[in-house]
């Protein structure tokens, strides 16, 4: 139980539930998971926001199921409602469409399919309320009929979801394949105030992990150790990766024979945004005051009194620049559809977004032409070390430099 609730949010598939008022999503939702995790009314409407559960889903694994609200709904607040259900799309490795078998496919429903098939997402169809026909209709590859009321073909729908959520074998390491077998690796980790107390933040704890299952050894020191560590090591490392609010001083107490690069930076490149944030940051370099920048975080935690996104990088931008942009903050779920209001984006590391939402985030940048880059790419490249950090990834580097 312990590795399964360890799970990070943004490693797990996740499955959303989509479709009409009174289909039976939240019914099924229950059927599927084994758990009353999402309220069942005959009211129309009853879920108003999206629910998320994290859990353990046999035959996948970990798991987040969301349960959303009705795509028809109406009103102002049901339109918002939509659009909320809508964002959940962006999130979703795999889609299940409940459609009331009753009533069969609308063109709401047929304008989901759409949707999913333009963001290619993977979905079922799934045919509630079945216990109510006389007789079964033929379905098609990814369609099936299910009743949560009487648990009719829930394990069948299970195995489908698991199918389609199947992921590719070859997958990008976090640092793993930048490494051997033996090498030495040196973490540099503050304890400050902002430090979560008793414990690492995820990137830390996942490449350390990452570290070890190339088996390598991972030295973790603050950031006050770092050079007499590298004195008395006796040993090169191959690689140190740093804390980005610590960049410069870890840059100057490491020698330029080794390799240096952030926690930050490696997420990003997990996440398969590096490419877009190394672009970005030279939009640094034209802002002007009043200019609107977006500093959105993936997670929602408790904001110290000199936090990274709202404190410290706002004060380090208008220190570069001599500036004073217009700064607007984001954090979890919540990311703008419209970013044409913004002349910047500066996004975290998103250790606890999914690939599939982290690269959404990038194409609506991208679409927008709104330029969008990384807290870690942007400390370093304030601080004159960004080619450095970057040597690890020597195609990237040259993009930059050309």
């Amino acid at each position: 139980m312990m590795g399964m609730n360890a799970t990070p949010t943004g490693e797990r598939t996740h499955i959303g539930f989509f479709g009409r008022r009174n289909a039976g999503k939240s019914s099924l939702v229950n059927a599927v998971t084994g758990q009353e995790m999402a309220v069942v009314s005959p009211v129309k409407g009853t879920t108003t926001d999206p629910v998320r559960k994290a859990m353990e889903l046999l035959p996948l694994g970990p798991v987040l199921i969301i349960d959303t609200p009705g795509i028809d709904d109406e009103g102002e607040l049901g339109q918002l409602r939509v659009r909320r259900a809508r964002q959940v799309l962006n999130q979703s490795d795999v889609a299940v469409l409940v459609v009331d078998a009753a009533v069969g496919k609308t063109q709401a429903d047929e304008e989901l399919i759409l949707l999913f098939r333009e963001k290619d997402i993977r979905f079922v169809v799934a045919y509630n309320k079945c216990d109510l026909l006389t007789t079964i209709p033929p379905v098609g590859e990814n369609e099936i009929y299910v009743s949560a009321e009487q648990g009719t073909r829930i394990s069948a729908l299970k195995e489908k979801i698991a199918s389609l959520a199947v992921k590719e074998e070859i997958k990008l390491r976090l640092v793993g394949d930048l490494i051997h077998p033996s090498d030495f690796v040196v973490l540099v980790v503050p304890i400050d105030q902002a430090a979560p107390k008793g414990r690492l933040i995820l990137p830390q704890q996942q490449t350390i992990r990452d570290i070890l299952e190339a088996d390598a050894a991972a030295i973790v020191v603050k950031e006050f150790e770092l050079k007499e560590t590298l004195e008395n090591l006796g040993r090169r490392p191959s690689l140190v990766i740093t804390d980005s609010q610590v960049f410069a001083k870890a840059s100057a107490d490491t020698p330029p024979d080794i390799p240096l690069t952030s926690f930050s930076i490696l997420m990003a490149r997990y996440k398969g945004v590096l490419d877009t944030a190394v672009r970005g940051v030279k939009a640094l370099e034209t802002l002007e005051d009043g200019d609107p920048v977006l500093i959105s975080e993936g997670c929602t935690h408790h904001r110290q009194c000199d936090d990274i996104g709202t404190v410290k990088l706002p004060r380090w931008i208008r220190q570069y620049t001599g500036k004073k942009p217009e700064f607007l903050f984001t954090s979890g779920a919540e990311f703008p559809e419209d970013l044409s209001p913004y002349r910047w984006i500066v996004h975290c590391g998103a250790c606890m977004l999914g690939e599939r939402e982290m690269k959404y985030r990038q194409a609506c940048a991208l679409d927008q032409q709104t330029p969008m880059t990384n807290y870690g790419i942007l400390i370093a490249y304030m601080q004159g070390i960004l080619k450095r950090s970057l040597s690890v990834f020597p195609h990237i580097l040259a993009e930059l430099e050309g």
